[in-house]
């Protein structure tokens, strides 16, 4: 099998919080999950955790920042759970910008996966009768949360729009184009899918702070990197004149900004 023989368990605390702090959204299932892109032809094995109408992907289990994330909040449906060969469960998320191929540990884990999923997308619990007493509990308690969730929510931004003072950005997620990923793993994805973006957020090489990685398309390539430290509730990125901005979706904006959409920010797509 794919994943690792084991049950999930939380995540120690420390990794826990910074989970929460980087994505801003609540945990309402984890687990190990192979994931398959529609236009990839291999599954790879995450440490996944859905968060709101959010899938986080994660490298390694214990890593405090995720490498891929995807909004399934347009979720147009999703097929029956099926065993493969390997005694593991498939099924596939049909999405308005693609498909998403999902492969849990066994049918109980895949019909568990897909009623979490079902749930927070369609604000319902699914009508399946398959399903564990303590599986539909829990589902419903996680639907009175992301209710609770999407109520605030639009509280938030009704207000918001009802004052001068920008939105409260507590709960914003990071950039599309961060990745969990060293300076010579952006290079390599920068260089081998071009079409995806020439810019990529990333942790910086103290764990602190972060670094920005571009590959510019001149006559021959070009790589630069940007070190951008974390300072209280603002980001400076390091030029030869400082500039300081109050999120790091900001410094995206910046560079994009600054080469008038030479740059363009780095998404795999599904």
């Amino acid at each position: 099998k794919e994943q690792p023989e084991e049950t999930p368990q939380p995540a120690p605390r420390r990794i826990f919080q910074e989970r929460q702090r980087i994505t801003g959204l609540p945990l309402y299932f984890q687990g190990y999950l192979s994931v398959r892109h529609s236009r990839c032809q291999e599954f790879r094995v995450y440490w996944t955790e859905l968060r709101g109408t959010m899938l986080f992907f994660y490298d390694d289990k214990k890593a405090p920042a995720y490498s891929q994330k995807l909004d399934i909040s347009a979720l147009t449906s999703a097929t029956n759970v099926y065993p493969d060969e390997s005694g593991s469960a498939q099924f596939i998320l049909m999405l308005s910008n693609g498909e998403l191929e999902l492969k849990a540990n066994d049918y109980e884990g895949g019909k568990e996966w897909k009623g979490f999923i079902l749930t927070v997308t369609e604000l319902s619990v699914p009508p399946d009768e398959s399903l564990l007493p303590e599986q539909l509990r829990r589902m419903h308690e996680v639907l009175e949360k992301e209710k609770k969730r999407r109520i605030t929510l639009n509280n938030s931004s009704s207000a918001s729009l009802n004052r001068k003072s920008p939105p409260s950005s507590t709960w914003t997620a990071m950039p599309a184009c961060f990745y969990a990923v060293s300076r010579q793993e952006a290079i390599e994805m920068l260089e081998k899918n071009p079409s995806c973006g020439n810019l990529i957020l990333r942790p910086g090489s103290d764990s602190k702070n972060y670094a920005i990685t571009i590959r510019y398309k001149l006559d021959a390539p070009e790589l630069k990197h940007y070190k951008v430290v974390s300072k209280g509730t603002s980001y400076t990125i390091e030029l030869e004149r400082q500039v300081t901005l109050p999120s790091l979706q900001d410094v995206v904006d910046y560079f994009v900004t600054q080469t008038r959409g030479k740059l363009k920010p780095y998404v795999i797509q599904t």
